[in-house]
Parts: C-alpha cells; structure tokens; sequence
C-alpha cells in the first residue's frame, strides 16, 4: 500500500484567511486568555512588519500600530479539517483525520484512477492552493511514516522499505512525532536521529520506557499495524463564515458567498453527489436570520453554476439589518446525475446548456417567469397545453402526470405558434391547403366551441392556422402560424 500524507502546517490561519476581506494586509491569529494575548501565527505581511508567532500582543502593538487580529478557534479549524477530508474523500475511500492538521490518504488503488503519482499530486496541490490552505505532500508506503516526514520534508515519494529507512534514519528525533519529555530525554543521551535509536536494543528500550514508544517504531517501518478511523461523509452540508463587521451591502456579501458555494461544490465532488436545494442563512444582531432558499430544478454540483444561482437569489432578497455572518445549508443531497452524456460535445465554446441556462433566468427573473408546457387532453387547441410549474419538484418524488394530462394520439398537424386568443384573418380568400377539420368540444364547461379548422397560405407565402365558426363559414379567424 502506498500512503499519502497531506499536512497543513498554517491550517488555523489559512482558515481565517480564506473568509478575510482582506488577506495581503497584516493579520495575527491571537491565542491565550485576555489578560494576556499571544500570537499564534501571523500572516506574511504582518512578518513583514516584525512580528512573529509567540509575541506578546503588547509587543506586537509597539512593534506595529496598525494590523488586523482574530481569535484562534480550534473548533473551526477542526471543521476545516473535516471539510478537506470530504474533499479527499473524492480520491480515495481511505481518509483519515486521526493526526490535527493533516490527511492521511490511501493512494495505491487511486493511481489507476487519476494517473501517476507526478500528475496526481499535481492536481492534488493545484485544488489544495485553489481552496487556500498551504501544505506539505509526502507518499511512504506506511501512514505513521508518511505524516512523520511530513514534518521535515515536502514532495518526496518514497515507494519501497529502503527507500524509507534510509529516510527515517535521517529524520531528528525531535521530529518522529515522540512524546517531548522522550524526544528531550533522548536529545540528553546524544541521540539526534532515528537511526541511532533503531541501532538500540529493543530489550534495552522496553525495560526503561513505555510500551508506547516500541509501538510507534515499529508502525514507523510497517512492522505494526497503525489502527486508524476512517472518514464517512455526512449527508448534509453546513457551513458558516463569520465576516468580522457588519455588512449593509449585498455586493461585499458575494466574497463570503463566493468561498461557502465553492465549498459547497467541493464537497459534493468528494461523494459524487450534487445538490438541488439549498438555504443562505443571513446572521443579524438581535434579529433572526435572513433565510434566502434557493431551489434547483435538477441536481447541480458545478461551482460556478452554484454561485451565479446563489448570487441572483441574494440580489433580490430583501434584508432588514446588516448581516455579521453567513451560513450555508443544504439537507437533502440527492445523488447527481451528469448532465452531458456525450462523449464528444458539439456545443460552441460560449454555450450554455438547457439546465444551466434554465437555472440563471430562474435566479435572476424568479421561478414564475420561467415555466416550460405540458399537454393536457382537451380539443380546443387554446387548452391543449398548460405552463408547467418552475418550482423544483420534491426529492424522491417522480413527476408523472396523470392520465387526464395524456392527449390522445392524433397526425394532424398543428402550429408551433398558437395565438393567445384568435384575430380575424386580414387577407380575404387565401389559398386553402388543408381541410376542414371540425373541432366541437367543450359544452361541459360553459366553453362550447364548433369550428371548422383550415391550413391556409397567405400571399406572403406564410401557412396559417384558420378556422371559421360552424355559424358563419366566411368569417375566418387567425389562431395560429406554421413554421
């Protein structure tokens, strides 16, 4: 088995980062009580400016008088943490968070999948630097091994045993991810790297140290097993961004919206589902949310598509109060199906496909402006169709309609463009190339009709539907034109 370990060396940072309006300009991420405050990692232009990871927040001040600050939340970067894990759950079935800050991910039966190591790794690090969190990458044939070196190496592959001694060998001790007091205690004895304590006798090392630290050598070379948990996805996305100031514009609300839907697509690529409805969650101060739902027709996964539909909905909802966070909701996560089945597609490169196109109008013109027909059985050709809803139908529920929705079978031919209601036909005498076809229907509903259908063509050389009432047979009336 070969195992890839993805560290994340800046993940609490880079968790701000990703959500701050402004993430070139200074930013600390503080830690400790508020008597006293301490940086815990700073961005690179607050290093620019002096400070560092371990100053005091006085000192930090004195050093530079203008630069942002944010709590450290560990709770939020272990929910970032489980986000990559969906992520990289789209790679391989075998994701595991047991270390912080860092995937462990099982790569041997991926490769088939997604090519060679090179160009799987690539794309690893180019979505990985898409999504905003920096990283380190290291393959070894065992986990324990691959998030070890992590810590002291990025980008190398090691694919066999030797191989990988020799690189445990050389890692310093104080970086095999022993306990401090074992890592001191060895530094004392003058053992720096590994190899000196696989050169010990491990009679020697059972007698005077906890049976933890042969288990961890041993798991280091593969000659244990490491157990780990495995990632399951959830079967529901919720996902919030806090935005540090209140906001009264809808336009400074796309940037947040912007990383949730990417998000959001994200997660779904990883278990190969889509989403068809989901719920913008506006937080106010003293107010309820804002709920703004936005519906699909079809499931849809694309973040892009997701994004432009979320965007027209937000646009248009009204909000009573500036909004201090934003949250992102999607319970029911149906199974997605592709929407090209082609292999190759003739489209011209600027086309849009029916769903997409279908589902920007509905966000930005709202769903009764954009509806599709359905036949209904009925003989009066003004109700043989009726709008169909554009509201997203229910999941799990199949769309049939009923057998009075089913019109019977007929060649006759009829318009593409029906009127709204009929016009007396201007030319007189037109050339008739078809019928009459009598329709008389609708005594049941107080809409009895009895007219005598014809197919015309105008001196123009248009084909008209005409039809003239079963009481005056001179008196034509235009109800429709062929194409």
């Amino acid at each position: 088995m070969r195992w890839a370990c993805i560290l994340l060396p800046h993940l609490a940072l880079d968790t701000v980062l990703r959500r701050w309006p402004t993430p070139d300009q200074p930013l600390a991420l503080l830690a400790g009580p508020p008597q006293r405050r301490t940086l815990k990692a700073v961005n690179a232009a607050a290093r620019a400016r002096g400070l560092q990871p371990g100053q005091t927040l006085a000192t930090a001040q004195a050093l530079c008088d203008r630069f942002a600050t944010a709590l450290h939340d560990a709770e939020e970067s272990r929910r970032s943490q489980q986000f990559l894990a969906a992520w990289a759950y789209r790679f391989s079935s075998l994701v595991s968070t047991d270390y912080p800050g860092a995937l462990l991910l099982e790569i041997e039966a991926s490769l088939g999948l997604f090519g060679p190591w090179p160009r799987f790794e690539a794309r690893l690090r180019e979505e990985l630097t898409a999504l905003g969190f920096r990283h380190r990458i290291v393959v070894a044939p065992h986990p324990l091994a691959a998030r070890v070196l992590a810590n002291a190496h990025d980008g190398i592959a090691l694919l066999d045993n030797a191989a990988l001694h020799g690189a445990l060998g050389q890692l310093p001790i104080a970086r095999a991810g022993l306990p401090a007091g074992l890592a001191e205690a060895f530094a004392r004895m003058g053992l720096r790297r590994l190899h000196h304590l696989f050169a010990l006798p491990r009679t020697a090392l059972a007698r005077r140290y906890p049976p933890a630290l042969l288990q961890h050598l041993d798991a280091l070379r593969g000659q244990a097993p490491l157990p780990l948990q495995y990632y399951l996805p959830p079967d529901r996305f919720d996902a919030r961004l806090e935005l540090g100031y209140p906001v009264e514009s809808s336009q400074a609300l796309l940037f947040p919206l912007r990383r949730l839907t990417a998000d959001l697509a994200a997660f779904l690529a990883g278990r190969d589902g889509g989403v068809q409805r989901f719920q913008l969650h506006l937080e106010h101060e003293g107010l309820d949310d804002s709920v703004v739902p936005v519906g699909l027709l079809a499931a849809e996964r694309d973040a892009a598509m997701l994004f432009e539909l979320a965007r027209g909905r937000l646009q248009h909802a009204s909000v009573p109060a500036p909004v201090q966070a934003m949250r992102l909701r999607a319970d029911e996560l149906p199974p997605f199906v592709p929407a090209a089945r082609e292999l190759f597609d003739d489209r011209a490169q600027q086309a849009l496909p029916w769903e997409q196109l279908r589902e920007r109008l509905r966000a930005r013109l709202g769903d009764d402006a954009v509806h599709g027909l359905r036949a209904h059985a009925d003989p009066r050709p003004e109700r043989a169709w009726r709008a169909e809803s554009g509201k997203p139908a229910q999941v799990g529920k199949a769309n049939k309609p009923s057998a009075a929705a089913i019109p019977a079978a007929t060649a006759l031919p009829r318009p593409g463009w029906l009127l709204t209601r009929p016009i007396p036909l201007r030319e007189r005498d037109p050339e008739r190339l078809a019928g009459p076809e009598r329709i008389e229907s609708g005594w049941w509903d107080d809409g009895d009709v009895r007219r005598d259908y014809y197919i015309v063509r105008t001196r123009q050389g248009q084909r008209a539907w005409v039809f003239a009432p079963a009481d005056a047979p001179d008196a034509l009336m235009l109800h429709g034109w062929f194409a």
